[in-house]
């Protein structure tokens, strides 16, 4: 996915705004190519592991959908660990094939980080962001 360095700071603020917990949200592409960031509450409030009201998120689908673009990503920061799927985030991705996840790490120590994977059949693979 390419994205506005812009826009991946949406991202990595909603991030460090919502720590501890997780934050998540859904980016919007068009052709590969982000075109706006869509955060939501993490229902579950909780460091650990994140949750989306279905009908936010249906909505948000509605939205992204009727203006002729993609689900592009889905995204969640880790506060407590590496930028990388746990085995959570690999059972959700089982209900969004092709979707990519993008996970900013955040800890104290360190500066965020992002990361974006592709999730297939319970198989992580990186996947390409390219920061304009």
């Amino acid at each position: 996915m390419q994205i506005a360095r812009s826009l991946l700071g949406e991202i990595v603020e909603h991030a460090l705004r919502d720590t501890p917990n997780e934050c998540c949200g859904v980016v919007a592409s068009r052709a590969g190519v982000a075109t706006a960031v869509h955060a939501t509450e993490n229902l579950s409030a909780s460091p650990f592991r994140f949750e989306i009201d279905g009908l936010t998120l249906m909505r948000l689908m509605d939205r992204i959908e009727n203006g002729g673009e993609d689900l592009g990503a889905i995204y969640h920061s880790h506060t407590r660990s590496a930028p990388y799927p746990s085995q959570t985030d690999v059972n959700f991705a089982a209900l969004w094939p092709g979707v990519e996840w993008l996970i900013v790490g955040v800890s104290k120590n360190a500066e965020p980080e992002v990361r974006s994977y592709l999730i297939a059949d319970g198989r992580i693979s990186d996947a390409e962001l390219e920061v304009t």
